[in-house]
């Protein structure tokens, strides 16, 4: 199982929004990261407005909700009653165990990848979410990309031998992303999500991995797919580079097919994950990114963490 196999979503008797009016967006966290991508991108619209805040420090909640016009909430079961679907910028294990309660409510999950600290995290999540019956979204950023769709298109009838993919950069260095279970987890929980997720897609379901290095200084992981074809991933976040270097090639007979996810994955990236966000919660439909293929990730992430 690859993670994109559609599923039956069951239908709640819960109010839907119309297509005139924009999907409701409360929002779990208030950290840097909240405040550069979830806070402006779900409160910008049309499809979406930034409805409700929570966060473990309210101060940090009422500031980031003042700013897009939303309203802080003194506990996390608050958003529910005003929202459509809940977006979390938090840590892995915290967001795993939240949105646990927000898929019982009924709400849509906007999640961010990894989707836990663990494999078991992250099963209990999607078991969750199949119980509720609830539509569930990962916010691998790449995947939301018209350069990476483009390159994912022509890969279809590329006939590769392998492949390379590579996120290194310098948030575990300084600036806002050296957060706690970052300098904990490293590159390979961190950075690895979208690597793996790219590369699978392009090449087919993953089928072994083998890993070498040290998550925070260079993970190198080698990878073999059910297509036949082998490719590898190098991860590192503690170099300082501007830009940062990410992306994939395939190599096959006609050449290579590449993407450079570093300089092409812009702010179209985002409008199109709120676009499918809104389209997803209306709905109560599926979405190919969901939270079963954040599990199968978290598996071969946590198969080569076990391997350091």
């Amino acid at each position: 199982m690859t993670g994109d196999e559609p599923v039956q979503i069951l239908r709640r008797d819960v109010p839907l929004r119309s297509v005139s009016e924009p999907v409701r967006v409360g929002l779990v966290g208030a950290g840097p990261w909240a405040g550069m991508a979830h806070g402006p991108v779900f409160a910008a619209g049309p499809e979406t407005t930034l409805t409700a805040v929570w966060a473990r420090r309210r101060e940090a909640a009422e500031e980031l909700a003042a700013a897009h016009g939303a309203e802080a909430v003194d506990r996390v079961e608050d958003l529910y009653v005003r929202c459509d679907a809940v977006a979390f910028c938090v840590p892995p294990a915290v967001q795993a165990e939240l949105a646990i309660g927000a898929a019982q409510a009924g709400m849509a999950l906007i999640l961010e990848k990894p989707i836990a600290a663990d494999v078991a995290g992250a099963q209990r999540l999607a078991d969750a979410v199949a119980a509720a019956g609830v539509p569930s979204l990962v916010a691998l950023t790449w995947r939301y990309s018209g350069v990476v769709r483009e390159f994912l298109a022509n890969a279809v009838g590329f006939e590769a031998y392998g492949g390379r993919g590579t996120f290194v950069s310098g948030g575990l260095a300084a600036g806002p992303f050296r957060t706690p279970w970052r300098l904990e987890m490293g590159a390979l929980l961190d950075l690895g999500p979208h690597v793996l997720d790219l590369l699978d897609a392009a090449l087919g379901p993953i089928v072994s991995v083998r890993a070498a290095g040290n998550s925070l200084r260079w993970v190198s992981l080698q990878l073999e797919h059910e297509s036949g074809s082998v490719s590898e991933a190098a991860l590192c976040a503690g170099a300082p580079l501007e830009p940062h270097r990410a992306g994939a090639e395939l190599y096959g007979p006609t050449g290579v097919l590449e993407v450079d996810c570093a300089t092409g994955v812009g702010g179209s990236a985002f409008r199109t994950l709120r676009a499918e966000a809104a389209e997803m919660t209306r709905g109560r439909v599926p979405h190919s990114l969901d939270v079963r293929r954040g599990l199968y990730l978290q598996r071969i992430i946590e198969e080569a963490r076990s391997q350091l």
